[in-house]
Parts: structure tokens; C-alpha cells; sequence
């Protein structure tokens, strides 16, 4: 995930060429490889052992209808989880417009943000207790996501795959505001409408062609205001990457430019597990050439 800092937008538009990739000086281009090979060498170790590992995630259950979630051992619990080491109605879980109200039954406490509690409320966040920690999802279609150190999908786990690293998929960039930022619907994996601030454009050019994406903020509990997202398909989608598509993270480069760099272009969640909710590109982010950067299919989905 990348650290944002605020983002101004202005009402005049910034120049729409396309720009080419960043030029970098030999010592800097090797830092970054080397940052990079760090950076996928933590991420596969993460996704074989990391009890927050997309594989680690064993259920999921929406709200619905419902505002009151328990999660226990019993057969009337809503997230049942049938363990001899969960207790029966281990906690209740409530949701408060924007936020969720947790509350301890049977378990002595849980953990939040490294401290005990036996009752908290809370944004979109995770929290542990035993040996389970759970996820709170909102993104206004609320869930809980249950995750175990011991789900039998780590076996599954053969590593994450990337195309070698290529800093000609890297580029600093001015992002096109828009000058009236408008909201638009972004279809999820899981059949939800989800709305997004349309923020503006960036505009490169890859493949000796031009390329536009536009950039969105979700407009969802728990995601920063100043945050951008980037959700796009291009043509390694469905043969190489991902079928939904992928995501990339941009950066503020500090001069009122940002870092678009496709080495960090990285498969959603739901390519790893079938309990999460995702974004899907719009049809305006499904670019004619192939950006051969960045995180390949690795196919844990079929």
C-alpha cells in the first residue's frame, strides 16, 4: 500500500501530453530493482505464513439485513466457526453508521490495535482474539472476514508471480484534476455498487502509444480522503494477469507530480481468495497495450 500525502486540486486543468518514463541516473535505476526484489521477496513470504494472509481468510459473512453479528462455536451464531478452541459466543459484533461496535461475550477480551478490550467501536479495522483475528469490512455493504493461522488453504499457497522488473513502466507525472469531481458507480466481484470520486487523469504514453487512466478515490468508510486508486486492465489481462484486473498505487512525487509505477501494479484480493469484495476497472481503464510490469495471474482463483 502506498503512504499518500494530500492531494490539491485546482480548478485550472494541467497539460494533457503524455509523458514518457522517468529518466533515472544508473545508481538510482539499481536501487530501485533492488527495492523491488526486497519488496516481492516479503510479499510471497507473507502469502505463504502471514496469519493476515489472503490465504489465511477461511469465511465470510455479510450483514445483509442484519446489524448484529455473533462469532462463536454454537450453532446460533451468525459466523459460526466450528472449533473446539472458539469458545460458543465468543463476540458480538454491531454496526453504528460508518463504524462497528464490538463486544466480548464469552471471550475474556480481544485486541485492537495491540491493546485488550472488552468492548470498543471501531472503523473498518481487524482484531484478534485467540487465535483467530477477524476483519471488519464496510465499504457500505458490511461484513466480517474471519481469518485463521491454521486455514488449510496455506496449502495451497506456490508463491505470486511477476514480469521482470522494468523501469520503462515507470513515470513522473503531472495528474489532470478534475475540474469538477464528479461520482461515478465502480462495479465489485460481488455483484455491489460502489461509488468513487472521479479525481482526474494521468496520461502517459506506453507501447509508443498515448494512454490515459483515470484516477478515483472510493468513497467508503475508512479510505483516506486524499487517497488515489488506480484500477485498469490492459492487454496481459486474462492471459497473463489477472481477468479482473489490477490496481497500482500511485505516489506523490513532492513537486505536484506522482510516481505511476506499473512495477507495483498488483492483483485485488479476490485473485486470492474467494471472501473478499472488490473493485472492478472501469470500462475507461482498459488500455489497448500490454503493460508487461508488475504482478502476473498466479492463478489461486481457478
Amino acid at each position: 500500500m502506498s503512504f499518500l500525502a494530500p492531494l490539491v486540486l485546482t480548478l485550472a486543468l494541467a497539460p494533457t501530453t503524455a509523458t514518457g518514463p522517468a529518466t533515472l541516473a544508473p545508481g538510482a535505476r539499481d536501487s530501485l530493482v533492488h527495492a523491488w526484489a526486497a519488496s516481492r521477496t516479503g510479499e510471497q513470504e507473507a502469502l505463504r505464513s502471514d496469519p493476515a494472509s489472503y490465504l489465511a481468510a477461511v469465511q465470510r459473512v455479510d450483514f445483509g439485513e442484519l446489524r448484529r453479528l455473533v462469532i462463536g462455536r454454537a450453532a446460533d451464531c451468525e459466523v459460526r466457526v466450528d472449533d473446539p478452541g472458539m469458545p460458543a459466543h465468543a463476540l458480538a459484533v454491531s454496526v453504528a453508521g460508518d463504524s462497528f461496535h464490538v463486544a466480548a461475550l464469552d471471550s475474556a477480551s480481544f485486541r485492537w490495535q495491540h491493546l485488550e478490550y472488552r468492548e470498543a467501536t471501531t472503523g473498518p479495522a481487524g482484531i484478534e482474539f485467540g487465535r483467530w483475528s477477524l476483519r471488519l469490512s464496510h465499504q457500505h455493504f458490511p461484513a466480517i472476514i474471519v481469518f485463521d493461522p491454521r486455514s488449510p488453504r496455506f496449502a495451497l499457497a506456490h508463491g505470486r508471480e511477476y514480469f521482470p522488473v522494468n523501469l520503462a513502466y515507470r513515470f513522473v507525472l503531472p495528474l489532470t484534476p478534475n475540474p469538477r469531481p464528479d461520482t461515478v458507480v465502480i462495479l465489485s466481484t460481488r455483484g455491489n455498487e460502489r461509488r468513487a470520486l472521479r479525481v482526474g487523469w494521468f496520461d502517459f504514453r506506453a507501447g509508443g502509444r498515448p494512454c490515459r487512466l483515470e484516477a478515483h478515490r472510493l468513497l467508503e468508510p475508512g479510505v483516506d480522503e486524499h487517497s488515489v486508486s488506480v484500477f485498469f486492465r490492459d492487454a496481459t489481462t486474462g492471459r497473463e494477469t489477472y481477468p479482473v484486473g489490477r490496481y497500482v498505487d500511485p505516489e506523490p512525487a513532492g513537486d505536484g507530480r506522482w510516481i505511476l509505477d506499473f512495477n507495483g501494479a498488483y492483483n485485488p484480493a479476490c485473485a486470492f481468495s474467494p471472501y473478499y469484495n472488490c473493485p472492478m476497472p472501469s470500462k475507461a481503464n482498459v488500455l489497448p497495450v500490454a503493460l508487461r510490469a508488475g504482478e502476473k495471474d498466479s492463478h489461486y482463483a481457478h
